[in-house]
């Protein structure tokens, strides 16, 4: 598919299903039911990416979609939005500084090369931290800045330096090899680096991964973007007792509430604006659903994006209520709570800000294109005894509180959708951009 369609042409052909009576269509709690039961059902054995369950939960998330009236993006003969991801593994590292080697166990290697060799020291920046510098502050530094980069840190910093060279033994995921640049961390009380001999190889391996999107066609080019990830954890074989991570909170009750919105506003065929829902994948392993969805869509037609992200059990503020990360980041909260004042009921600023909640799902890509992108959750996050376990599983959800809270959402949505309400932009400059090299 060509990037940036304008969005007279992201719509195919389909019969959308004749309009209801405004008053008389309701989210309906038994498919609620049916559609988080089988989501997070053994049978789907924890939709990990690149797994068969996963290309099965596709498919049902495509054959509701269709159920629904929605059509798919135009180019697609379906609703999948398939793409490729490379994995890329370093396997083999030789490093000498100063003519002296370096333990390949104190080397961490962050590439998108298949091989990579360095032999010039005024090639490459060198940064140096030392014993009670910010560890992380610094990488993180450089991971914006981009650049192949030679981190020579104190030995003191064994304990953070082994997460990350752990972070990156898993290798890089990307959507092209051999582009990019580079980062070599180096454990060693060496100071100063004169001479440089880096040479190492990589694994590459390319797999298929797919987006599930479908339109419903509006009056407007504008779009609003409802959103949720259907990617979980998969299973651990290792583990004793239960071992598939059924992801029902997390986030089979995002997609849950998608579908069933979906077929909500097809049913009552009033929406001003074009809605898109997209049910995202590899959220888990670092949001690359939402990142290629962003490359195929001009963000500046998007409206808002209404992302959810575990809304199955009742948040702190009660049953059926829920909140927003980014509260302050735009004004969609407080056009939201314009409807929602009409049962008395409110989308509140998110409850743990400590845990940056805005970078940690799909809605931070679309966020840092400006975007009126926000996550919206009912989950208990500092009591969640369920969060990434096995045991987030359907039996640990309040599925009427999840309901109510889907029901909340659309009536809150109202204004976004029917065109006469408008978020203001994130403040781009305000966003953390996401890392150049990792």
């Amino acid at each position: 598919m060509n990037k940036l369609l304008p969005l007279a042409l992201l719509f195919g052909s389909a019969a959308l299903l004749s309009p209801a009576k405004a008053d008389t269509v309701t989210i309906n709690h038994q498919q609620v039911v049916k559609d988080i039961t089988y989501l997070a059902s053994d049978e789907l054995k924890g939709r990990a990416n690149f797994s068969p369950e996963i290309t099965k939960a596709a498919a049902y998330i495509g054959d509701r979609f269709k159920a629904a009236g929605l059509v798919p993006l135009a180019g697609q003969t379906g609703y999948e939005q398939a793409f490729n991801l490379y994995n890329i593994q370093v396997t083999k590292s030789s490093l000498k500084l100063n003519d002296q080697a370096i333990n390949e166990g104190d080397i961490a290697i962050a590439t998108a090369r298949s091989a990579l060799k360095w032999s010039n020291i005024s090639e490459v920046n060198v940064v140096t931290i030392a014993q009670g510098e910010d560890f992380r502050a610094a990488i993180g530094k450089i991971n914006q800045a981009g650049g192949d980069t030679l981190v020579i840190a104190h030995p003191s910093h064994q304990k953070i330096f082994s997460r990350y060279q752990n972070y990156f033994a898993r290798g890089l995921n990307k959507f092209a090899a051999n582009q990019g640049d580079s980062l070599v961390i180096v454990l060693t009380d060496i100071s100063v680096v004169d001479k440089l001999a880096l040479s190492a190889q990589a694994n590459v391996k390319e797999q298929s991964l797919a987006n599930v999107v479908g339109v419903l066609p509006g009056k407007s080019s504008e779009v609003v973007l409802f959103s949720a990830h259907y990617d979980h954890l998969g299973v651990d074989e290792k583990a004793d007792g239960d071992k598939i991570y059924n992801g029902a909170d997390d986030d089979a009750s995002g997609t849950t509430a998608i579908m069933n919105l979906a077929q909500y506003y097809a049913q009552k065929g009033a929406n001003e604006r074009t809605l898109i829902f997209s049910a995202f994948t590899a959220e888990e392993i670092g949001g690359y659903g939402s990142k290629y969805f962003s490359t195929h869509l001009d963000a500046n037609n998007i409206a808002a994006m209404v992302n959810i992200e575990m809304i199955g059990k009742p948040s702190k503020f009660g049953a059926g209520t829920f909140w927003m990360t980014g509260f302050d980041r735009s004004n969609l909260g407080l056009l939201m709570n314009d409807s929602l004042a009409k049962i008395e009921q409110q989308v509140y600023p998110d409850p743990y800000p400590k845990q940056r909640l805005f970078y940690r799902s799909d809605n931070a890509t679309l966020a840092r294109l400006g975007v009126p992108a926000h996550s919206f959750s009912s989950t208990q996050l500092d009591k969640d005894k369920h969060y990434h376990k096995q045991s987030d599983d359907v039996a640990s959800l309040d599925l009427e509180s999840m309901t109510k809270v889907i029901e909340a959402i659309a009536l809150g949505s109202e204004g976004l959708v029917d065109g006469t309400k408008t978020p203001t932009r994130v403040d781009t400059s305000k966003v953390k951009a996401k890392g150049k090299i990792y």
